[in-house]
């Protein structure tokens, strides 16, 4: 049985009552918010281990509260929609949301992606810091320095960059990296990948339109490219069995 602590935040009683039986059956531990400023105020207070969230909501909706969630807190947060546009969805990426599901879902595909997004955020692998002249991550402090100013990176991002950087000066496909990152029922959502890159760049690459770390492999994916002057040191070598 499962004892995670999950906080579900929509306006709806209906999808709360639902969620709440599907979920305490599970054996998860269930709180629950009807908006986006109580739902602030119990991710401070108990420290959930995952968050459902309602794209939309009165007053502060999802995509402003994840927003503000991100500032303090790197828990799982899974979006739920009744709208399946792509603009949602890379609005949803972009706020640094871990998933997506679109209203009506079935209850064993939301439990799945649950367990996954629980699996994921509990079994990061230690990965030693990365430092060069003008790029610093420390993977165990989450702490990541560009050109001497400390950035924030989402959840997402910094699990892209790391395995990239785990993996560097080799070229990683767009379905490796969507399946180690997102899960193993992702591979053909390139538009995830390419919101978490492109939003990389920004916060990284002194060009973002000309990148010097994260490098394009057309029609295959994507590489991290370590600097090639003295005294840089990378994270790990690259795996040669992957």
């Amino acid at each position: 049985m499962n004892s995670a602590n999950i906080l579900v935040v929509d306006d709806e009683p209906q999808i709360r009552r639902v969620l709440r039986s599907t979920l305490t059956s599970q054996g998860y531990v269930l709180t629950d918010a009807r908006s986006g400023e109580e739902a602030l105020e119990l991710v401070r207070k108990s420290k959930p281990d995952l968050i459902l969230m309602d794209f939309n909501m009165p007053g502060m909706n999802g995509i402003e509260t994840c927003r503000e969630i991100r500032r303090f807190s790197s828990a799982p947060i899974i979006m739920l929609t009744v709208r399946n546009a792509e603009r949602d969805k890379v609005m949803a990426l972009d706020a640094g949301a871990d998933d997506y599901v679109v209203k009506p879902f079935g209850i064993e595909e939301l439990l799945a992606r649950v367990r996954a997004s629980l699996r994921r955020h509990a079994s990061g692998e230690a990965v030693p810091p990365f430092a060069s002249k003008d790029l610093a991550v420390d993977f165990d402090t989450r702490r990541v320095v560009v050109r001497g100013e400390e950035v924030h990176l989402t959840p997402k991002e910094l699990e892209v960059i790391k395995l990239l950087i785990v993996n560097q000066g080799k070229p990683l496909t767009h379905r490796r990296l969507l399946q180690a990152v997102w899960g193993p029922d992702y591979g053909d959502e390139t538009e995830n990948l390419r919101v978490v890159i492109n939003q990389l760049r920004k916060k990284i690459e002194a060009d973002p339109a000309h990148p010097r770390f994260i490098l394009t492999e057309p029609w295959i994916g994507y590489r991290f490219e370590p600097p090639k002057t003295p005294g840089a040191r990378a994270a790990a070598k690259p795996s040669r069995k992957s």
